[in-house]
């Protein structure tokens, strides 16, 4: 193990910083547990390089509640799983395993570091997104470990210290002392293990002795078992849906994206999506992991999409409406030289609101205008969108053209409140995850022995102050 550990390149990006002497790290450190949160996650994602992906929660797996958010590149599933006597997951099965080519063809990697499932299920989804930029460090990663093995794969996650310093970073300080004592223990006791088997009795007198206590108390194997979260990942791959579990030898796939001839007779065909294949699956997986739990109403899961980032997604939708009314106002200007404000049109009882007229003047104005009045354009096709918006209005009669004003504004209203939302998501992340990582410990132990100095201790521990001489 030591020569293949020594064998393996610098997983951490040819462009890194190749001056710090801890991107060399190939022996590591623990990885500490983190919150199942959408901030804390997209943080993560991040802080791993990837500028133009956003993970956001689902609080359900109808159409309703996640097709608003299309494109989906991947999902991230936590659950709560026992284990069992060996520290394994106890077995399941949902497809086919390490039988088809297309698996080989993905980039999965086994877990092999206790509480890096969340990091691991988020880079079995990301390096296996397709038209996304992922970013350089990722990048030189994935090229530099996609020939290696499963568990090889999983080793070199474990050793590459950008991404645990990523995962790290959003932990707190007591689970980060937490996993790192964790590690001496099992260090220690994996040492004691070790020089007791070597005065261990024949194999036939330890079996014997392990039957002998189990029969005498049934119930140790069920206080050996441990509750834990668990992370696993769904994509769609090469015209198939994929389970990336971890802590199994390989991919698992869930089902067939398949195409239907159109309804309408074109010849044209209709591509199923692959949220209707995971669909069932995740019905199946949050019934058997705590979702039916109708007397305590506990939920001991949660769903978590990998989307397009909806600020950027929001941002170019609000400057896409702001053109279009510049548009549709020049062509109102044309039709009524005299002023369009107060005018119906001709053969409707269509008109300008003036509940409307008046949010005209602010709607496209956002918090973010007064840092740059000219915001950014993020989707390669704005200009096509724009071209393809202005050959509409030109052909638009006088009626048509005060229907689109008034639907302009009002989508540009729901719009401005979508940005303002996403504007304000980072700041929240921000704050909790300050909150989160600062260290409260020195301070309280400072403010436990001052009070102790000071004798308000007992005070406040509704206890009596001790007395003189007394130990």
């Amino acid at each position: 193990m030591d020569a293949t550990v020594a064998a393996l390149p610098n997983l951490t990006g040819s462009n890194a910083a190749s001056n710090d002497r801890d991107e060399h790290d190939l022996i590591g450190g623990p990885f500490a547990v983190i919150e199942s949160d959408p901030g804390v996650f997209t943080t993560l994602v991040r802080s791993l390089g990837v500028q133009s992906l956003q993970v956001v929660e689902l609080y359900d797996i109808e159409p309703w509640a996640s097709d608003h958010l299309h494109p989906i590149h991947g999902l991230v599933f936590c659950f709560l799983w026992k284990k069992d006597s060996d520290g394994l997951p106890k077995k399941e099965s949902c497809g086919l395993e390490d039988g088809e080519d297309d698996s080989a063809k993905l980039w999965f990697a086994n877990q092999l570091s206790d509480d890096a499932c969340a990091s691991m299920a988020i880079l079995n989804v990301l390096l296996n997104v397709q038209e996304v930029d992922i970013g350089e460090r990722l990048r030189v990663f994935r090229n530099e470990t996609e020939r290696m093995s499963s568990p090889m794969k999983g080793l070199a996650v474990s050793n590459a210290h950008f991404i645990r310093q990523a995962h790290n970073d959003l932990a707190r300080p007591a689970d980060i002392r937490g996993a790192t004592n964790v590690l001496a223990i099992k260090t220690l006791e994996d040492a004691a293990k070790a020089e007791r088997s070597m005065n261990a009795p024949p194999a036939k007198r330890r079996k014997l002795a392990a039957k002998r206590k189990k029969f005498m108390n049934p119930e140790a194997t069920d206080a050996n078992q441990e509750e834990a979260y668990h992370f696993i990942g769904y994509i769609p791959f090469r015209g198939k849906v994929w389970e990336l579990d971890g802590l199994k030898s390989g991919p698992v796939e869930v089902g067939e994206l398949h195409s239907s001839p159109s309804p309408s007779g074109s010849g044209s065909t209709v591509h199923s999506s692959w949220m209707d294949i995971v669909r069932p699956v995740l019905r199946m997986k949050m019934r058997k992991y705590g979702g039916g739990d109708e007397e305590t109403g506990s939920i001991r899961f949660n769903l978590l999409a990998i989307v397009e980032d909806q600020f950027c997604r929001a941002s170019d939708q609000l400057e896409l409406l702001k053109r279009e009314r510049d548009k549709l106002e020049t062509r109102l200007n044309s039709v009524y030289p005299g002023g369009w404000g107060d005018k119906a049109g001709y053969f409707s009882f269509t008109s300008i609101d003036s509940t409307l007229l008046n949010s005209s003047r602010d709607v496209f104005t956002t918090s973010a205008s007064f840092q740059n009045p000219t915001p950014p354009i993020f989707a390669p096709d704005f200009g096509a969108q724009r071209m393809a918006r202005d050959l509409q209005i030109m052909n638009m009669s006088p009626e048509e053209l005060l229907s689109a004003w008034n639907r302009c504004i009002e989508t540009a209203l729901s719009v401005k409140t979508t940005v303002e939302d996403e504007l304000e998501k980072p700041r929240l992340a921000n704050t909790e995850n300050i909150k989160r990582t600062f260290d409260y410990e020195p301070f309280i132990k400072e403010f436990v022995r001052r009070c102790q100095m000071e004798g308000k201790l007992a005070p406040l521990l509704n206890r009596r102050k001790p007395r003189a001489g007394a130990q």
